[in-house]
C-alpha cells in the first residue's frame, strides 16, 4: 500500500526558499520577521467623540510579501466631574441656596481650557428647581471646526434650608415678603393626619413611594435634552 502525505518542509518552512547560513540575518536568523516597538504620537483633535477612531496607516504587523497592517486607536471618553457632554453642548449642575435662587447672586464657571466665565443670576429673578440657563458658545468645539462651539447648559439645584432655621417671628416676616398663600376650605368631619419623615430604609424598601428607581434621576444632567444646532 502507498500513502501519500503532506507536510511542511523544515528547510523552508513551507516558503519555497532556503537561505544559507553564512547569508542569514543574525537578529531574525532567517524568519525574515523581528520584534520591534514604534512609539506613536497620538494627536486628539478638538471636538472628537467618544469611539472615534485615529488610524496610523501602515503602522500594525508586517510580514514579508504582505502590506502592513494599521494601528488603530479608539476614543474612550471619560466621564468629567463637573461638567457632562450632549454632543456639542455641554452640561453642568449648579447649586444655589434658596437666598441666591430668590434674591440674585453672582457665580464664577472654570471651564474646561483654563479660562472663568462669570454670570449674574437678578434680584427677583426666581430660579426654581431643575430650571435650566444657557450661555451661547461656551460648549463643546465642533470636530474640524473648532471656532463653532455648542452651548453651556446650567441646570440649577435648589438646596431649601434645615428645619427650624429661623424663629417664628422671622418666618412671619419672610411670609410677609412672599406671595400669599392660598388657606383650604376644610369641611366638617375631617380626620387631621400627622406626617412623618420616611427613613432611609424606609425609602429602599418602598421604593414607590418617590416613583419607580428608573425614575429617581430625573432631573439630573441626563434627562436634559439639547437641540442639536
Amino acid at each position: 500500500m502507498i500513502q501519500q502525505t503532506q507536510s511542511v518542509c523544515s528547510e523552508c518552512r513551507g516558503e519555497g526558499e532556503v537561505i544559507p547560513a553564512k547569508d542569514r540575518c543574525k537578529a531574525c536568523n532567517a524568519k525574515k520577521i523581528i520584534k520591534s516597538e514604534t512609539m506613536l504620537e497620538v494627536h486628539v483633535d478638538k471636538g472628537m467623540r467618544d469611539g472615534q477612531k485615529i488610524t496610523f496607516s501602515g503602522e500594525g504587523d508586517q510580514e514579508p510579501g504582505i502590506p502592513p497592517g494599521d494601528v488603530v486607536i479608539v476614543l474612550d471618553e471619560q466621564e468629567h466631574s463637573v461638567f457632562t457632554r450632549k454632543g456639542h453642548h455641554l452640561i453642568i449642575r449648579q447649586e444655589l441656596e434658596l437666598v441666591e435662587a430668590l434674591c440674585g447672586c453672582t457665580k464664577v464657571i472654570d471651564t474646561l481650557d483654563k479660562r472663568h466665565l462669570v454670570y449674574h443670576l437678578l434680584p427677583g429673578e426666581v430660579i426654581k428647581q431643575s430650571d435650566l440657563k444657557v450661555i451661547l458658545g461656551e460648549g463643546m468645539p465642533q470636530y474640524k471646526n473648532p471656532f463653532e462651539k455648542g452651548n453651556l447648559i446650567i441646570q440649577f439645584v435648589v438646596h431649601f434650608p434645615v428645619p427650624n432655621f429661623a424663629s417664628s417671628k422671622k418666618l412671619q416676616e419672610l411670609e410677609k415678603l412672599l406671595p400669599a398663600k392660598e388657606e383650604p376650605l376644610i369641611p366638617d368631619g375631617v380626620e387631621t393626619k400627622v406626617l412623618q419623615d420616611i427613613s432611609p430604609d424606609q425609602g429602599r424598601h418602598h421604593g414607590h413611594y418617590g416613583g419607580d428607581d428608573d425614575e429617581e434621576d430625573g432631573d439630573g444632567p441626563q434627562a436634559v435634552r439639547c437641540q442639536a444646532q
